[in-house]
């Protein structure tokens, strides 16, 4: 049996950046434009006014300063806010696939390999741009990739779950060489006329090369051990989905896009994550004071703070759990792996860290890792 270890990480990031006041000046425009065309309404008291939103509202619900798009101008557009994403003929490359392909690339430079060399491609991602074919498979023909390539979603937590499912593929040697990429574009399912939400999510795409690890030429991080759990819950969700066409209501509904009850999501996630890491820990004889590095699921920074103090057992010293959502906000899945692989290069032989990331669903997945 083999010892997985990540050998190889990458990060696509757009080219295009969103700071807070140009998103709220946005927003505001919109309310405002809004308020006046239902002024008779709001004075009726048939409708609320949608109130401004603020760069400090912004980063004290969050911890948000900017976040990183495939498209600018549509969001920043009063009277669009949405992404202008051109549909490309069916022989183009997809959107997620050109994004996953380019940090794939990236994490097997790092790892000194070739893509014909993989044998696994999992595309684990929030959401996927079409049902089928596979936008993993997609990915395995432009790398020139051999095996099979399947997609998965588990929200928030699919990075981490599919390094779990990669791994023990390679443990059970029925892949060699795996690539996990989540290509999260985001901006494509906020609703960016909520201000409740609308400064929430970005776009990127990130992918981690796993592999023996007695075949890896470099550094690597061994996969001491993975946990998944999942827990049912609605508050977190998006309803948009094939059915679609087939209802009889076919307005642009809220539901069909990002969906949460922000304080049931709080006061429940954080105990069952906090809970889940000590757990997984304390099964594979792993003590708090054992940990040089925690990196957390990147949706907030105050729920960050409280399960980096949980797991702890004291608050986090700089650098012990490291933040990027301040400058790419929430990426869904691929938040904890880019954290790891912009927050690890000064680890030492010997170091252990948490990689953790957690959503709807609710779920919540753990990869125990180890630098060689």
């Amino acid at each position: 049996m083999s010892q997985p270890a990540i050998t190889g990480r990458g990060v696509f990031t757009p080219a295009e950046v969103i700071t807070n006041d140009e998103l709220v000046a946005a927003f505001n425009a919109y309310a405002d434009r809004w308020n006046e065309s239902h002024a008779d309404a709001i004075a009726a008291g048939e409708v609320e006014a949608k109130p401004h939103s603020s760069s400090e509202f912004i980063v004290q619900a969050s911890g948000i300063e900017q976040r990183y798009v495939l498209d600018k101008s549509g969001v920043l557009d009063p009277d669009r806010m949405y992404p202008s994403l051109p549909p490309r003929p069916d022989d183009a490359p997809s959107i997620m696939a050109e994004m996953g392909v380019d940090a794939a690339r990236q994490a097997l430079a790092q790892a000194g390999r070739s893509a014909d060399e993989v044998d696994l491609v999992i595309c684990a991602a929030s959401n996927h741009e079409r049902p089928y074919p596979a936008v993993a498979i997609e990915i395995q023909q432009i790398l020139g990739a051999g095996g099979f390539a399947f997609d998965m979603n588990v929200a928030c937590s699919s990075a981490t779950f599919g390094i779990q499912a990669a791994a023990d593929m390679i443990r059970g040697g029925s892949a060699r060489r795996a690539l996990v990429i989540s290509p999260e574009i985001c901006s494509g399912h906020l609703e960016w006329r909520d201000r409740d939400c609308h400064f929430i999510f970005g776009d990127v795409a990130t992918a981690v090369l796993i592999e023996p690890a007695e075949d890896a030429k470099g550094v690597r991080f061994d996969i001491v051990s993975t946990r998944c759990a999942t827990q049912y819950s609605n508050n977190i969700r998006n309803n948009h989905g094939f059915l679609r066409p087939v209802h009889d209501q076919m307005e642009d509904r809220r539901d069909m896009r990002f969906m949460q009850n922000g304080r049931k999501v709080f006061k429940e996630v954080l105990p069952l994550v906090s809970a889940h890491i000590a757990g997984h820990m304390g099964d594979e004889g792993w003590q708090a004071g054992d940990l040089k590095r925690l990196w957390l699921h990147q949706a907030n920074k105050a729920m960050n703070d409280f399960i980096g103090k949980k797991v702890l057992g004291r608050d986090p010293e700089a650098g012990e759990q490291p933040n990027i959502l301040q400058d790419y906000a929430n990426t869904s899945s691929a938040g904890s792996i880019i954290a790891f692989a912009q927050n690890s290069d000064d680890l030492a032989p010997g170091d252990r860290g948490v990689i953790c990331s957690f959503g709807a669903g609710y779920s919540v997945g753990s990869v125990l890792v180890q630098r060689a």
